[in-house]
């Protein structure tokens, strides 16, 4: 089921028509709760053409970063194409089809990629993101961590991480057809559970 959607986020405009585009899902939960796993089965669900988007740094020198991107890469079926974007996901969703499902994992290694921009750019940024993902033509499965439950990191640079991710999610939840949450060793679908939280985009 497709919602309608209305909306201007700081001078962009988005389609008024969500049927315009592909189904927007988003998969939120803390680390090891099992969301890739879930998501991974949602677009396999999904019978389309998976392309997997990876958006974490490879570094060859960090063994136990290295070892848990292979097992990320091990559970996935051999047929799903793969791209590695670091920063320019914008570009990435844009070449987006009907008839593909694009993945990608995670919004906060993304965001974490850039996280040296000054406010005022990462605002222009996740402004464009909000807009791309509300007009792309492929299905999308976006995981996002959710880091705000714990203390307030006790750097500058944890809280501003947190904040900006605790904002983009709620951002993309506020698009997303579906929003399910993986805590605990259970999928809840808040979309059929919740009450949507209006939002000043």
């Amino acid at each position: 089921m497709y919602l309608v959607f209305y909306g201007e986020y700081k001078g962009l405009t988005w389609p008024t028509d969500a049927s315009s585009r592909g189904t927007v899902i988003l998969v939120t939960g803390p680390a090891r709760s099992g969301k890739s796993e879930w998501a991974e089965t949602l677009a396999q669900q999904s019978e389309k053409v998976v392309v997997y988007v990876a958006t974490a740094h490879l570094d060859p020198t960090d063994r136990e970063w290295v070892e848990r991107i292979e097992r990320h890469q091990q559970r996935r079926p051999a047929q799903w194409q793969t791209r590695e974007v670091s920063e320019d996901l914008n570009h990435c969703l844009e070449k987006g089809q009907k008839g593909e499902c694009f993945l990608v994992d995670s919004l906060g290694t993304w965001l974490a990629n850039c996280l040296d921009l000054e406010e005022e750019g990462w605002l222009l940024v996740e402004q464009r993101f909000l807009a791309q993902v509300a007009k792309t033509q492929a299905d999308l499965i976006l995981v996002a961590e959710e880091t705000g439950w714990g203390v307030v990191p006790a750097y500058p640079l944890g809280r501003q991480f947190r904040d900006r991710l605790g904002n983009l999610v709620r951002h993309v939840g506020a698009i997303a057809d579906q929003v399910y949450l993986v805590t605990g060793g259970y999928v809840l679908n808040l979309t059929q559970l919740g009450t949507p939280l209006k939002t000043n985009l």
